[in-house]
């Protein structure tokens, strides 16, 4: 082999050498160059951080976040002004802007509900029991308390028949509640517990005296649980990667194993991104009913929600049931 031959093999040699180092270079350019995920303060957004943090979504962006919004009127806004593309939120919601035009389409269904009634007192197990007790009550006009208000409807309370203390989110509901402020309070987890914890390190017990999912398959016999909050994606986002969006929802669906699991693996990887402690995240997972359950296999329990929240008051999903453009997968 004459000495030009030999540089060049082993130049080939070297390239290869390196390709498999970095086996991203054979790979497929990423669907986007960036990805920015969003969600609440809630359990979903667990798996959702997690899958960031664990690279399940590095194929397809470069560049993959994730940040919390703080309250609904901050998902609007970032859904109104297209700086939100792919965010998780109520399903109730998500109909409603959809129905109303504004271009959010439903991926899939995140969690099968994670609502409770939280209270000092054991006492406190039913709706009814609620009256004339102060109830602290995150994100008013959202899904908890429109969740409350038909149960309260259904145990025959009028809205007047609790003493709502308003709280700007669930952490602020915790703290009416360790205060002695608020009787009890309608916490979806993690803050639920939080409250348990905080309540245990001051050598209290804070209990969830009602399940929510529970009252709810009761009064509907639609079975305990709630397909509660999803990922929701823009027109625009589809429009600018037509295959995103199922990608990200098999990356999901690969993740909530993962989750379940190994709580504090995840919770430790969520923890900053969510700004709680990784203990109460671990903690709330087993009561976050964690899925990745495709929009279009979930549609009959979603459409069996809706109908029956409509039932009190059809404008909190825009007056009527999405059609099919509303279920994207």
């Amino acid at each position: 082999m004459d000495r030009i031959s030999r540089r060049r093999l082993i130049g080939l040699a070297a390239a290869g050498g390196a390709a498999l180092a970095a086996p991203g270079i054979l790979r497929a350019a990423p669907m986007l160059v960036e990805l920015h995920l969003y969600g609440p303060p809630a359990g979903p957004s667990i798996t959702l951080a997690h899958a960031v943090a664990s690279g399940a979504l590095d194929g397809i962006a470069g560049t993959v976040t994730f940040a919390p919004w703080k309250d609904p009127d901050e998902l609007r806004a970032g859904l109104a002004s297209g700086t939100m593309g792919a965010v998780i939120l109520p399903t109730l919601a998500a109909a409603n802007l959809y129905t109303r035009g504004l271009g959010v389409r439903l991926a899939n269904v995140m969690t099968d509900g994670l609502v409770y009634v939280v209270s000092p007192d054991a006492s406190l197990t039913t709706i009814a029991g609620l009256k004339g007790k102060r109830l602290a009550l995150p994100f008013r006009n959202d899904t908890p308390d429109i969740l409350m208000q038909r149960l309260m409807l259904e145990a025959g309370m009028a809205a007047t028949d609790v003493e709502v203390v308003a709280a700007a989110n669930p952490i602020e509901a915790v703290q009416l509640l360790l205060t002695g402020r608020a009787d009890a309070g309608v916490l979806p987890e993690p803050a639920g517990a939080m409250a348990e914890m905080r309540a245990a390190q001051e050598g209290r017990a804070m209990h969830r005296v009602i399940d929510l999912q529970a009252e709810w398959g009761r009064i509907t016999g639609l079975g305990a649980s709630i397909p509660q909050a999803g990922l929701g994606v823009t027109d625009a986002f589809i429009a600018s990667a037509p295959e995103a969006a199922a990608a990200l929802q098999a990356a999901i669906a690969a993740t909530v194993p993962q989750v379940l699991a190994a709580p504090e693996a995840a919770a430790a990887s969520a923890a900053d991104a969510l700004g709680m402690p990784a203990p109460v995240l671990a903690k709330s997972i087993p009561h976050c009913a964690l899925l990745a359950t495709p929009a279009r296999a979930a549609r009959p329990a979603l459409e069996a929600m809706f109908a029956a929240v409509a039932d009190a008051d059809a404008a909190i999903i825009g007056g009527r049931l999405p059609d099919d453009g509303f279920y994207l997968l």
